[in-house]
């Protein structure tokens, strides 16, 4: 099978490149290894996806049902319950993706692929969580699959450690279901997850957050019954003169989500040791020009309509490329201060267009300016009361203004 343009993964990020790809008159072909549409969207029944970019609070079936909608309505052809096992280039312009399903192996030739195959979580081993390794340790995003779509519970005592906002999220999803969640617990001395999950998913339901804790060692031999939590220190050891123990029969993880990036291994593409992922341009392309990178697989989003901006994007912008090519002259390179952890765009280009830069700061801070300068001069700013790593920041660069460099600062207002 020969095609312009392979999506990898049907979820948010997938469905909107798709779309946009084939508006912009490339041939395209979704491929998914669920049995339908909507990724991780399908198991998260609760609202709060789609404010920003519809103007309505939906849940997130019924926003991944949105744009399930509108590919079926573009009659832009899917291959569901199918693996990519295997992406190579293949000369100039070429790329051979092997796909598995039940009729075996395929194919396919394509001019450019979107892997938009979003992230997993952390598991227990990969945090060297202490203990025997009893039943009644979940992630978080696993537990709410087997309660949202099997409709069983996993355990009626629950400690969540980590506030990552699947966490916090699955905190008022347990207790509405009857549990009684005895605290979440984050290493850090700050929340992971947005603000507004830790009003509506903790405050509003009673459940006690604590910071700068973190779990010693789970009990317990053929089931959970408790863990020994204690606060950690500022270098990260435990205080364990104030350790104690909490009895509980389920521990949810929402430690950290990790970029499904396998695929892409051995294709030489420069790498961010931040985000685990792909270094790319503003078109979503990394450095083999075939390749683009979207959604929560670049880096991990807070917001549905982040990742749904960034898969309408890279579409577009692989559709371009594969029917009349992409600008690649003055490029610049997005350089920031100490305040940031990572930019999502690592290169622009200068011309009459805007775009925008999505980053997360390294540390909680007040009253900031976000600052944009090219050359020492300023040319954008935005005033934040607020900024935490847990939360997607945005800044919008008018490229004409752009001299020979762009260095994104987060400071502080006098």
């Amino acid at each position: 099978m020969k095609t312009d343009v392979v999506v990898v993964g049907g979820g948010p990020a997938g469905m909107a490149a798709a779309y946009e790809a084939q508006k912009n008159g490339a041939k395209v072909v979704i491929i998914e290894r669920e049995y339908r549409l909507g990724g991780i969207l399908n198991q998260c029944i609760h609202n709060g996806f789609g404010l920003h970019f519809l103007g309505e609070e939906l849940t997130g079936p019924e926003y991944a049902n949105h744009w399930i909608k509108k590919i079926e309505e573009a009659k832009i052809k899917t291959m569901l319950s199918s693996a990519v096992i295997d992406v190579k280039k293949k000369g100039d312009q070429d790329v051979l993706l092997t796909i598995e399903n039940e009729e075996g192996i395929k194919k396919i030739h394509a001019k450019a692929v979107i892997f938009a195959n979003g992230c997993r979580e952390k598991p227990g081993p990969a945090i060297n969580l202490c203990g025997d390794r009893p039943a009644g340790i979940y992630s978080a995003g696993e537990a709410q699959k087997i309660v949202n779509i099997h409709g069983k519970m996993v355990g009626r005592k629950v400690v969540i450690l980590g506030s990552g906002d699947i966490g916090l999220i699955m905190a008022r999803r347990m207790t509405c279901e009857g549990a009684k969640v005895l605290g979440v617990y984050e290493i850090m001395p700050t929340c992971g997850g947005l603000a507004r999950n830790v009003t509506q998913c903790l405050d509003d339901f009673n459940i006690p957050l604590y910071l700068s804790h973190s779990i010693v060692k789970v009990c317990g031999e053929q089931r959970v019954n408790g863990v020994i939590v204690a606060p950690v220190k500022p270098d990260f050891s435990f205080d364990l003169k104030k350790q104690k123990f909490v009895e509980c029969d389920t521990v949810l993880l929402s430690v950290g989500l990790l970029p499904e990036t396998e695929l892409l291994s051995g294709n030489n593409l420069e790498e961010s040791k931040v985000t685990n992922s792909y270094v790319v341009n503003e078109f979503y392309q990394t450095t083999q020009k075939e390749f683009f990178v979207c959604g929560n697989v670049l880096h991990v989003n807070d917001l549905v309509d982040n990742v749904t901006r960034e898969g309408m994007k890279a579409g577009e912008c692989a559709a371009k490329f594969v029917t009349k090519g992409l600008p690649q002259r003055n490029k610049i390179q997005v350089l920031f201060d100490k305040n940031i952890r990572y930019v999502s765009k690592s290169y622009v280009y200068k011309n009459k267009d805007k775009t925008s830069i999505f980053f997360r700061v390294s540390k909680e801070m007040k009253k900031v300016f976000i600052n944009a300068y090219s050359d020492d001069e300023k040319i954008a700013t935005l005033f934040k009361p607020v900024v935490r790593p847990g939360t997607i920041e945005e800044l919008v660069i008018d490229k004409q203004k752009l001299k020979s460099n762009l260095v994104l600062k987060v400071e502080e207002s006098l």
